[in-house]
């Protein structure tokens, strides 16, 4: 696994628009699904131990913010003729076993991790009601392997800060994870 740090997208940014499958429901879910609403948009994926390591939590995060107003949606975009446990329907096993409350969707363009900057699994993007960049970077400071706790904190400062109209804390570190498996020839600039 080859550790990748978020790009950290510029504060401010527009969420670049988005039309993809539910692999659970198989609706279409796009940018307007979330009209007028503050949205979490995660890269995420099935096989990494990264995603692993957190998926509990990210799973909390879906229930602890069901009756808000928060808008979360996770996608994942990795090359699933590499990675198969990363096809649509192993993503859609893992939204089951773990009790996703969100829809996971599946980037087979990778067009849409593109228009995100995403770089890593995990990878967090969390936009105000009108849809600017206000947050994007780690869950917390947990790491497989380095016995600090999950707990969410630094994303749920974020998404708390946002839904109650404060201005969110700046000083904001990378998300860490697996790179995001590109198609061979289909690597952004931005991968190293």
């Amino acid at each position: 696994m080859v550790k990748t740090a978020s790009t950290m997208l510029p504060l401010g940014t527009q969420a670049p628009n988005f039309e993809l499958p539910d692999v659970v429901s198989g609706q279409t879910i796009s940018l307007s699904s979330f009209a007028g609403k503050p949205l979490l948009v995660m890269f995420i994926c099935q096989h990494c131990p990264f995603v692993k390591h957190v998926k509990s939590e990210l799973a909390n995060i879906g229930k602890d913010y069901a009756a808000s107003n928060l808008g979360i949606v996770a996608i994942s975009s990795n090359d699933i003729n590499k990675y198969p446990d990363d096809a649509p329907e192993q993503l859609k096993v893992m939204a089951e076993e773990a009790g996703f409350l969100f829809p996971i969707c599946f980037d087979e363009s990778q067009e849409v991790a593109k228009a995100y900057t995403a770089a890593c699994t995990p990878d967090f993007f969390l936009f105000d009601a009108d849809h600017k960049l206000v947050y994007r970077g780690q869950l917390d400071d947990s790491r497989p392997s380095n016995g600090i706790p999950v707990t969410g904190k630094d994303l749920r400062a974020a998404i708390d800060a946002t839904l109650s109209g404060k201005s969110v804390n700046f000083d904001q570190k990378p998300s860490i994870g697996c790179n995001i498996k590109w198609k061979p020839g289909n690597e952004p600039s931005y991968y190293n």
